[in-house]
């Protein structure tokens, strides 16, 4: 294995992930997502406590306490897009030297929120639309950073802003330089979503537009080799900061609960239950979240790397619960090559495995819906009544295990080794 990391393949591939990383505008998104993962672990704390809590018999779900408890996640992870852009587009203005990255992180956010088409009017009055807001939103996200922080920029290299006398208070001057640039980016969000808005009969924003060409080619692929290309797909979206799993899910969704249906029905008769393609979505994220990223959190608790090792400790529970957030943006996986390739090869492997289980009759398919977050094998099991389909999440740690370990190592030999540089020339700049 050490010959397949020292190849030239492997050393241009990371030279490439290292190159992407130098890109200001790619730093700014590692950055940014790094950067969430306070948002993230405080939201996944109290899903996981709405999550046992009905279990436990504490509330019921939905009720007065479940919402009170709930509201937290929904001001941080259903809301991560928003947070994501406000900082993202604060490091990504500091990259190019912007005078003033605060007045451009406050402008992308009025474009995000314009793109998303984040307020929407009733008769009874305006309300606050979150479905972009979340992860779901984070593409669109990239593409108005990018743009809205260069149009910024452009203004400034051109001079096009409204200048105030220099004796005025530098937060005046800012706020009356971001003018002229805003008003720009404002017309041009505008247009697009508007434009957008007219093509599609009012049905889609620029989000929900951008999201649909992206999942269009997906309908075609509802077989069994077509889940396999759906897995990889998805996984490697993820790898460039795209929420995969979203993107596929609304394309599966209808033909899961088709499947769950007919199933329930043939249960329901006494008939035996029918093995549907879509039952092999699971297999992407069984263990620990999309990716099966959970065996990597458990290798980084003993991990020589301080990095590793914090980021681990925190993953763990979470990724019980199917939560991968904090791995996925903590190690972090996107812009990772050496992470990337097992992050996406392990869902294909376990996805083979599930298919043999479910051809032998090891595996029940489905037949009672499941809608909440549960812990590891809860939900494989609570929707078959099936001991085994419980047992066989915590099997797949195996597979996944083995896909994800070598590449581990050859991450965790990297950080080390420039922790220890970091120390040294540290305790030399004490000296």
């Amino acid at each position: 294995m050490e010959n397949l990391f020292n190849s030239p393949f492997m050393i241009k591939l990371q030279d490439f992930g290292q190159k992407l990383g130098s890109n200001k505008f790619l730093s700014a998104l590692q950055a940014g997502m790094m950067s969430m993962m306070g948002v993230i672990m405080v939201g996944a704390i109290f899903q996981i406590i709405c999550a046992i809590g009905p279990m436990v018999g504490l509330f019921e779900t939905g009720d007065a306490v479940y919402n009170f408890l709930y509201a937290p996640y929904q001001y941080t992870m259903n809301l991560m897009g928003l947070w994501l852009v406000v900082v993202m587009a604060y490091n990504y203005a500091r990259n190019l030297k912007m005078k003033s990255p605060v007045m451009d992180a406050v402008n992308t956010t009025v474009c995000f929120m314009i793109a998303v088409g984040a307020f929407s009017s009733l008769e009874s009055g305006s309300f606050l639309n979150m479905a972009y807001l979340g992860s779901t939103g984070m593409f669109t996200g990239f593409i108005v950073v990018y743009v809205v922080v260069n149009v910024d920029r452009i203004c400034a290299e051109k001079n096009i802003r409204i200048k105030m006398p220099d004796v005025c208070p530098p937060f005046l001057v800012d706020g009356f330089a971001s003018i002229i640039p805003m008003f720009f980016n404002v017309v041009i969000f505008m247009a697009v979503s508007f434009i957008v808005s007219m093509a599609t009969g009012g049905t889609m924003n620029f989000a929900s537009w951008l999201m649909s060409l992206l999942a269009a080619p997906l309908n075609v692929l509802v077989s069994v080799p077509g889940m396999f290309v759906i897995g990889i797909f998805a996984s490697l979206l993820w790898c460039f900061g795209i929420h995969g799993t979203m993107i596929v899910y609304p394309v599966l969704m209808p033909m899961m609960m088709e499947a769950l249906s007919a199933n329930a029905a043939h249960a329901a008769a006494g008939e035996p239950l029918e093995f549907f393609a879509t039952a092999l979505f699971g297999a992407m994220a069984y263990c620990g979240g999309t990716g099966n990223t959970l065996p990597l959190a458990l290798f980084g608790l003993r991990s020589k790397s301080k990095q590793i090792s914090a980021v681990a400790k925190i993953s763990v529970v979470p990724g019980w619960f199917g939560i991968n957030e904090p791995m996925t943006f903590g190690m972090p996986i996107m812009y990772n090559p050496i992470l990337c390739i097992p992050y996406v090869l392990n869902i294909p492997l376990v996805m083979l495995c599930t298919y043999i289980g479910y051809q032998t009759g090891l595996l029940m398919p489905a037949y009672i819906p499941i809608m909440t977050l549960l812990p590891m094998g809860f939900a494989n099991f609570l929707g078959t009544l099936n001991p085994f389909n419980f047992v066989w999440d915590y099997l797949m740690l195996i597979p996944s295990g083995l896909v994800w370990y070598p590449f581990f190592k050859a991450y965790e030999k990297q950080l080390v080794a420039k922790e220890k540089e970091a120390e040294a020339l540290e305790a030399a700049t004490a000296a």
